[in-house]
């Protein structure tokens, strides 16, 4: 409503929608219908694996909802180099050719990880100029590498309608490049955007007053600039700080550049793949066990498979839940990792993962949510977001009920402690508006709580909040005995989303035991032997550190007494929902 005459542009994952897995054909359809109702004009539609069956979904989804199908390839290898065997210039117009007869009006060259050198971006683009005289070329590259705006102008040079940039006050890195450069640079070549230098400027020091407030987000605690050697891991711009970040959360801060590498070995792996999610989150998952785990070569990962409990994401992507690779899925790993052959095997999927999955019925989860929410606080919206994150929204909706309307808290506010004596103001609502002071907190209880005290518009109000670094708030574990196979610990620090095994259980080899999850990436632990689970010590929702104690199963142990459960192995099976996200799929 504030910018009607300006196109909206969003990025949607084919198959994948705005998530991390297989939909149902109809919820990307009504998602794509909603968007465009709400105003969105361009999708670039794009698949992680530039698998082309679950990008004409997402295109034949935006086209059917009256929005602008602009068809994105994502691109890695480098075209320049006459070596290249995989991701060729003929692959890639090839690759044009179907996204073309697919219905695409416009196409994307999605350069996530900043590999397009400046040569390369001339090939690439050039050739397909050449091919293709009439269709529209847009452009999106990251600054990773320093190489930017080199790239963007060579792009234009070969023909481009369009690049992407960021304004000056956020650009560079791991973002894009700097839309000033580049409006000048194109300028001295007389080339006008319609732009205004002075107006780019404006627009940057308004955010680079914004900017310090997310500071704690970005990836600039260890990368200060930017580095040629993303073209050694190529981990996508997008990626690379919330993979710094997760290397963070786990306790691996100082194996940054040990976590680089893995990514590295990581990729050639799985097959050297396109990188962009859901299948980086796979690459970054299975880079992030290595390092956790000691493994430095694909030979320790194929000599110690047998016993490793590997990430879901990764599991998954030899499932074929995201689809089918460019050269298919490297072998051995593929049969380790799905342990062909075996009782315990996880099934593949055959064609598009999506395919096979039933309608969802959005009138039965509306009437689901509307019965635990109420009538009145359950919108179409909302139905959908249900649909697409399960538990996410589960999550926001508690969030929403337990604290109400914080969206005009001011950001500093959120995201860090407000200091004593300071004060905010929060405005609501037209002609309503609190004005918060911090009084006082007190000590630490012996409870791990602290007492926090207010003054809201005069008057006094305290609240009770849980100091989450106090040593009463933190649970020492017990540690599992490396010495022991029937000692399972966690391979990684993480929360526990679902204990699948009672004590007393007779549990067979490879019988899922425990879901750990640990900033996005989800493992299943499986039990490493046939026995009886002796011992189960941790519940859903505890948090663990790595080699935390979280089985125990005695090999030698007798069978339980008749009318005693057992438990079978079992892999995740095909259905909507795989990734694990919401609880009824994961119990399930």
């Amino acid at each position: 409503e504030a910018v009607p005459h300006v196109p909206f542009q969003m990025l949607l994952r084919g198959a994948n929608a705005v998530g991390y897995t297989a939909y149902p054909d109809n919820v990307v359809e009504r998602f794509c219908e909603q968007a465009v109702r709400s105003g969105m004009d361009v999708f670039r539609v794009f698949d992680s694996l530039n698998y082309v069956e679950n990008l004409r979904l997402g295109m034949d989804a935006v086209g059917s909802a009256g929005g602008i199908i602009e068809a994105a390839i994502s691109y890695t290898g480098d075209v320049s180099d006459p070596n290249a065997t995989k991701y060729t210039m003929d692959y890639y117009l090839g690759l044009t050719e179907e996204l073309v007869n697919a219905g695409a009006h416009v196409l994307a060259i999605k350069d996530m990880a900043g590999l397009l050198k400046p040569k390369a971006a001339s090939m690439l683009i050039g050739g397909i100029r050449k091919e293709f005289p009439d269709l529209p070329i847009h452009v999106h590259t990251h600054d990773t590498s320093g190489n930017g705006v080199a790239a963007m102008l060579e792009a234009v040079r070969a023909g481009a309608d369009a690049i992407d940039a960021a304004v000056d006050s956020m650009s560079g890195m791991t973002s894009q490049p700097s839309m000033g450069a580049l409006n000048a640079a194109l300028a001295a070549e007389g080339i006008r955007t319609g732009i205004d230098n002075h107006g780019i400027t404006a627009l940057s020091e308004y955010w680079e007053g914004v900017r310090p407030q997310y500071a704690p987000f970005e990836c600039t605690a260890t990368m200060k600039s930017g580095s040629a050697d993303v073209y050694e891991h190529q981990i996508p711009g997008g990626q690379y700080t919330n993979l710094h970040f997760q290397a963070f959360s786990m306790g691996q801060a100082d194996q940054w550049p040990l976590i680089k590498k893995a990514y590295r070995s990581a990729n050639l792996m799985l097959g050297d793949i396109v990188k962009v999610t859901p299948s980086s989150k796979v690459v970054g998952d299975l880079a992030l066990f290595m390092v956790q785990n000691g493994l430095e070569t694909e030979s320790d990962v194929l000599a110690q498979a047998e016993h490793l409990s590997f990430p879901t994401s990764v599991i998954e992507f030899f499932q074929g839940y995201l689809g089918h690779p460019v050269g298919g899925f490297p072998e051995p790993l593929r049969s380790k990792v799905l342990k062909t052959g075996t009782k315990s095997a996880f099934t593949p999927v055959q064609g598009r993962p999506g395919a096979d999955l039933a309608p969802f019925d959005f009138a039965a989860e509306k009437k689901k949510l509307q019965y635990v929410h109420g009538k009145t606080r359950v919108s179409d919206k909302d139905v959908l977001s249900a649909a697409l994150y399960p538990s996410v929204f589960k999550e926001y909706m508690t969030f929403k009920e337990t604290y109400g309307v914080i969206e005009p808290v001011p950001s500093f506010a959120y995201f860090s402690a407000m200091d004593i004596g300071e004060e905010i103001h929060v405005k609501v609502r037209k002609g309503k508006e609190f004005i918060v002071k911090l009084i006082a907190v007190t000590d630490v209880d012996a409870d791990g709580n602290k007492q926090v005290f207010f003054d809201v518009n005069g008057n006094p109000v305290s609240i009770t909040v849980a100091d989450r670094s106090s040593a009463a708030a933190i649970q020492q574990r017990e540690k599992a005995d490396k010495g022991l196979l029937g000692s399972v610990g966690a391979p990684m620090p993480g929360q526990v989303l679902s204990v699948k095994v009672k004590e007393g259980t007779t549990v067979a080899k490879d019988t899922n035991l425990v879901i750990l999850s640990a900033m996005k990436m989800e493992t299943v632990v499986t039990a490493p032997v046939t026995g009886l689970v002796t011992r189960v010590v941790v519940k859903d929702g505890d948090q663990v550190q790595g080699g935390d104690l979280l089985v125990e199963i005695d090999e030698n142990a007798e069978a339980p007494a008749s009318g005693k459960s057992q438990a079978t192995p079992g892999g995740l099976q095909p259905g909507y929902g795989t990734s694990i996200d919401d609880p009824e799929t994961r119990a399930t």
